[in-house]
Protein backbone atom coordinates (compact mmCIF):
# COMPACT_ATOMS: atom_id res chain seq x y z
CA UNK A 1 0.00 0.00 0.00
CA UNK A 2 2.86 2.48 0.91
CA UNK A 3 4.74 1.94 -2.30
CA UNK A 4 1.63 2.20 -4.46
CA UNK A 5 0.84 5.60 -2.59
CA UNK A 6 4.84 6.89 -3.29
CA UNK A 7 4.53 5.88 -7.10
CA UNK A 8 1.32 7.54 -7.16
CA UNK A 9 3.20 10.39 -5.47
CA UNK A 10 5.78 10.32 -8.01
CA UNK A 11 3.88 10.44 -11.10
CA UNK A 12 1.88 13.53 -9.65
CA UNK A 13 5.27 15.24 -9.18
CA UNK A 14 6.92 14.38 -12.38
CA UNK A 15 3.61 15.80 -14.07
CA UNK A 16 3.55 18.44 -12.20
CA UNK A 17 7.30 19.50 -13.35
CA UNK A 18 7.17 18.73 -16.69
CA UNK A 19 4.06 19.90 -17.93
CA UNK A 20 4.61 23.45 -18.99
CA UNK A 21 7.55 21.15 -20.95
CA UNK A 22 6.93 21.78 -24.55
CA UNK A 23 5.42 24.82 -24.34
CA UNK A 24 6.33 27.63 -26.57
CA UNK A 25 5.63 30.46 -24.05
CA UNK A 26 5.80 34.62 -25.01
CA UNK A 27 8.67 36.31 -23.29
CA UNK A 28 8.37 39.27 -21.92
CA UNK A 29 11.79 41.31 -22.70
CA UNK A 30 11.26 44.81 -22.29
CA UNK A 31 12.55 47.27 -25.09
CA UNK A 32 16.14 46.86 -24.82
CA UNK A 33 17.38 44.36 -27.45
CA UNK A 34 19.80 41.61 -27.19
CA UNK A 35 23.65 43.11 -26.62
CA UNK A 36 24.36 43.70 -30.47
CA UNK A 37 28.08 41.75 -30.39
CA UNK A 38 25.59 38.55 -29.55
CA UNK A 39 23.70 39.09 -32.22
CA UNK A 40 26.90 39.54 -34.55
CA UNK A 41 28.57 36.60 -32.73
CA UNK A 42 25.70 34.14 -33.42
CA UNK A 43 24.38 35.43 -36.70
CA UNK A 44 20.85 36.70 -35.90
CA UNK A 45 18.90 37.62 -38.70
CA UNK A 46 17.98 41.52 -39.23
CA UNK A 47 15.37 41.31 -41.45
CA UNK A 48 12.85 38.64 -39.61
CA UNK A 49 13.19 36.00 -36.66
CA UNK A 50 15.92 34.21 -35.65
CA UNK A 51 14.85 30.72 -34.05
CA UNK A 52 18.29 30.07 -31.32
CA UNK A 53 18.60 26.46 -30.31
CA UNK A 54 20.87 25.49 -27.16
CA UNK A 55 22.06 22.21 -27.37
CA UNK A 56 25.02 19.91 -26.76
CA UNK A 57 26.65 16.64 -27.98
CA UNK A 58 25.36 14.96 -25.13
CA UNK A 59 21.59 15.78 -24.86
CA UNK A 60 19.53 13.47 -27.10
CA UNK A 61 16.28 15.56 -27.01
CA UNK A 62 18.60 18.11 -28.80
CA UNK A 63 18.45 16.29 -31.65
CA UNK A 64 14.60 15.98 -31.62
CA UNK A 65 14.28 19.74 -31.36
CA UNK A 66 16.97 20.19 -33.95
CA UNK A 67 14.39 18.18 -36.53
CA UNK A 68 11.43 19.88 -35.58
CA UNK A 69 13.34 23.35 -35.91
CA UNK A 70 14.73 22.68 -39.36
CA UNK A 71 11.30 21.37 -40.55
CA UNK A 72 9.65 24.61 -39.27
CA UNK A 73 11.79 27.23 -40.27
CA UNK A 74 12.11 25.31 -44.00
CA UNK A 75 8.60 25.89 -44.29
CA UNK A 76 8.90 29.59 -43.35
CA UNK A 77 10.70 31.57 -45.77
CA UNK A 78 12.93 34.18 -43.51
CA UNK A 79 13.19 32.82 -41.03
CA UNK A 80 16.92 31.83 -39.60
CA UNK A 81 18.17 29.29 -37.27
CA UNK A 82 21.01 29.34 -34.89
CA UNK A 83 22.37 26.29 -32.88
CA UNK A 84 24.64 27.16 -29.84
CA UNK A 85 26.57 24.58 -28.21
CA UNK A 86 26.01 25.57 -24.52
CA UNK A 87 29.41 23.64 -23.34
CA UNK A 88 31.57 25.36 -26.24
CA UNK A 89 29.68 28.97 -25.68
CA UNK A 90 28.57 29.18 -21.98
CA UNK A 91 28.89 32.63 -21.99
CA UNK A 92 25.81 33.08 -24.79
CA UNK A 93 23.74 30.53 -22.77
CA UNK A 94 24.32 32.59 -19.59
CA UNK A 95 23.37 35.78 -21.45
CA UNK A 96 20.28 34.07 -22.32
CA UNK A 97 19.55 32.71 -18.98
CA UNK A 98 19.83 29.12 -20.07
CA UNK A 99 19.59 26.86 -17.42
CA UNK A 100 18.54 23.34 -18.94
CA UNK A 101 18.89 22.04 -22.30
CA UNK A 102 16.78 21.80 -25.06
CA UNK A 103 16.20 25.55 -24.81
CA UNK A 104 14.42 27.10 -28.02
CA UNK A 105 14.29 30.84 -27.75
CA UNK A 106 12.75 33.27 -30.63
CA UNK A 107 14.59 36.55 -31.38
CA UNK A 108 12.87 39.02 -33.35
CA UNK A 109 14.25 41.09 -35.67
CA UNK A 110 15.18 43.44 -33.44
CA UNK A 111 17.29 41.49 -31.59
CA UNK A 112 14.57 41.07 -28.87
CA UNK A 113 13.67 37.52 -26.85
CA UNK A 114 10.19 37.14 -28.04
CA UNK A 115 8.88 33.39 -27.09
CA UNK A 116 10.79 30.45 -25.60
CA UNK A 117 10.39 26.97 -24.83
CA UNK A 118 12.45 24.44 -22.67
CA UNK A 119 12.32 20.85 -24.27
CA UNK A 120 10.84 19.58 -26.86
CA UNK A 121 8.37 22.02 -28.84
CA UNK A 122 5.77 21.27 -30.90
CA UNK A 123 6.04 22.35 -34.89
CA UNK A 124 2.91 23.78 -34.49
CA UNK A 125 3.69 26.09 -31.49
CA UNK A 126 6.52 26.97 -33.27
CA UNK A 127 4.80 27.89 -36.23
CA UNK A 128 2.53 29.83 -34.48
CA UNK A 129 4.82 32.01 -32.74
CA UNK A 130 6.79 32.66 -35.81
CA UNK A 131 4.12 33.70 -37.85
CA UNK A 132 3.24 37.07 -36.66
CA UNK A 133 7.05 37.77 -36.55
CA UNK A 134 7.03 37.53 -40.34
CA UNK A 135 4.40 40.52 -41.05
Amino acid sequence: MIVVAAAALAVVVAWLLTRRSGIVREVDSGPAPVARPVATDLGLSRTGPTVVHFSAPWCVPCDQVRRVVEHVCGNLGDVAHVEVDMDAHPQTAHQFSVLSLPTTVIVDANGRQRYRTSSVPKAADLRAALEPLLA
